[in-house]
């Protein structure tokens, strides 16, 4: 797999799928498997046994890991689904939101 364009804690956009223009802010970013886990976005519930650490038991839900290529950068100027592209700046290699061409990197 390629590096990812989306870091931890970027702000995206989710293109496709159950969870199709929810927005959320990426919490892991897993680029050897080419997927990232976004906050409130593909939700999902496992029934967890009682045990002597939890004994209740019960529903857990947690998020699970959604493939990069469907979510999009969420552009800082208007909000909506953005490509990344690279550009130098002072020396320092940043990231460009292609929609508006602000600045992604702070």
């Amino acid at each position: 797999m390629s590096a990812l364009k989306i870091k931890k804690g970027d702000k995206v956009v989710v293109l496709s799928g159950k969870d199709k223009g929810r927005h959320g802010e990426v919490v892991k970013a897993l680029p050897a498997i080419g997927k990232v886990v976004v906050s409130g976005v593909n939700v999902v519930t496992r029934h967890k046994k009682p045990t002597q650490v939890n004994p209740q038991g019960g529903l857990e839900r947690s998020e699970a890991p959604i493939a990069v290529c469907k979510v999009a950068i969420q552009d800082p100027k208007t909000g909506k689904p953005s490509r990344v592209s690279f550009k130098m700046v002072d020396g320092k290699k940043v990231r460009i939101a292609t929609r508006s061409g602000e600045r992604i990197d702070g």
